[in-house]
């Protein structure tokens, strides 16, 4: 004869669990792909039976992006909803880190002090992966959106403004202006007008950008967060007058150059409500 306080006890854990959200395991861990031009990318959940939106993030590199959960937070909340993510080795970082130059943001400044286009390479690779999970029924391409925390903001913005693809992006302590970062102390101005988010304000004029920045954020530059903003919502103003620009700048308090409170999954609804229109 059954136990009735075992019955009862499952159950209560079945009701439970029908309830829970949706986990990072219970979509798979990452799988890495690569296109047939090479280009090799990071993949967070399965394909879908029909394709669906797909967001786009950048922090770090592929691998680490797997084991940093806090990069993907925004990710995985769209992830409860029916979106995929995928990530990429912004420059320097993972695989795009060439022999003989510096990691990460110290690659960045060798890289523009011997004059190279910084972005424009990473900007193609995201453009052929994005082309791929098209072609190979993972994605819609009318609901794309990119995000990106520190670095990965700035490789995000100029994602999208290459991209018309990208409807809606997503910036967590974005760098702006890379000459406020120590690693370009000796940097002339005039070799980074291609890299500083605020040259792409034209390209950038009415798409929905959400960005978020601690109050004091000494890092990244709290005020040139700002100001770039301002020049995003000024171009957006120009070309459409009697339109709000569809630009948030979200500024509180947080510590050092870290993330302002629940930025990441505000990030996410900022993204929903765009794809919602």
């Amino acid at each position: 004869m059954s136990n009735p306080r075992c019955f009862v006890l499952i159950l209560l854990i079945v009701l439970s669990c029908r309830n829970c959200p949706v986990s990072a395991a219970d979509l798979g861990a990452m799988q890495v792909f690569k296109t047939k031009q090479g280009t090799r990318f990071g993949l967070f959940g399965k394909r879908p039976e029909s394709p669906g939106p797909t967001f786009f993030v950048f922090a770090t590199s592929i691998e680490e992006m797997a084991r940093e959960r806090i990069y993907t937070t925004t990710g995985r909340k769209l992830a409860g909803q029916g979106w995929l993510y995928v990530t990429l080795d912004p420059p320097c970082h993972g695989i795009d880190q060439k022999k003989g130059e510096p990691r990460t943001l110290s690659g960045w400044a060798h890289r523009v002090k011997k004059g190279q286009d910084l972005m424009k390479p990473f900007v193609s690779r995201c453009r052929d992966v994005l082309d791929w999970l098209v072609a190979k029924g993972y994605t819609d391409p009318k609901r794309v959106a990119v995000g990106g925390t520190s670095r990965g903001g700035l490789c995000a913005l100029h994602f999208m403004a290459a991209e018309p693809r990208v409807k809606a992006m997503v910036g967590i302590s974005p760098v702006t202006n890379v000459l406020a970062l120590r690693e370009f102390s000796g940097v002339k101005r005039t070799q980074v007008k291609k890299c500083n988010a605020a040259g792409l304000a034209n390209q950038l004029a009415g798409r929905a950008i959400w960005i978020s920045i601690g109050n004091d954020d000494k890092r990244v530059s709290t005020d040139d967060c700002i100001a770039t903003t301002r020049r995003f919502v000024a171009a957006a103003r120009k070309k459409n007058p009697n339109a709000n620009a569809p630009i948030e700048l979200v500024i509180a308090p947080s510590k050092g150059h870290t993330n302002i409170d629940r930025a990441y999954e505000r990030g996410a609804a900022f993204v929903l409500k765009q794809m919602r229109r």
